[in-house]
């Protein structure tokens, strides 16, 4: 039986963005999953060395809030100056909280796992991005590479 394959785009650089290619990508492994993870354009941000993600609230309705502030608290008050910062620290402490592993930790579980971590060439040349400031170890394509990949994978996701 053929080994079945797991083709992900990531294109969100985000906290809350992170963690779903992340999981998904360090789960198939574990299951013998052949991953790549092509990132692109904001998703970028998560193969950086240094992380710093953020969240927002500000057009994200679906995001569960303390004391049920989705249901009285208005949208528009989510731009206030503060509010990322405040919402971002929220997350951490839930993330800290939950015992749930570090954007860092599973995005060490995947590579650890064999799976292929693909920085979009253009994204990177696009927005003149240094490739010192990224983790070792991942590699630099086109889209056309990807879809090699992805048009033979199993599950194709876009994130």
């Amino acid at each position: 039986m053929a080994q079945k394959k797991l083709a992900i785009i990531a294109a969100k650089g985000t906290l809350d963005g992170a963690y779903p290619p992340f999981i998904l990508a360090s789960t198939a492994v574990a299951l013998d999953y052949e991953v790549q993870v092509f990132f692109t354009f904001y998703g970028l941000q998560l193969l950086r060395r240094e992380l710093d993600l953020k969240v927002t609230p500000l057009g994200n309705p679906a995001m569960p809030m303390p004391m049920k502030m989705d249901k009285w608290f208005p949208t528009m008050l989510t731009a206030l100056p503060g509010m990322e910062g405040m919402m971002t620290t929220m997350m951490q402490k839930k993330i800290a909280e939950k015992g749930v592993a570090s954007v860092q930790e599973l995005r060490d579980i995947c590579q650890e796992g064999g799976v292929r971590l693909i920085a979009c060439q253009m994204t990177v040349d696009l927005f003149d991005m240094n490739p010192d400031e990224f983790i070792e170890g991942i590699d630099y394509a086109g889209a056309a590479d990807f879809f090699a990949f992805a048009g033979e994978s199993d599950i194709c996701l876009y994130m």
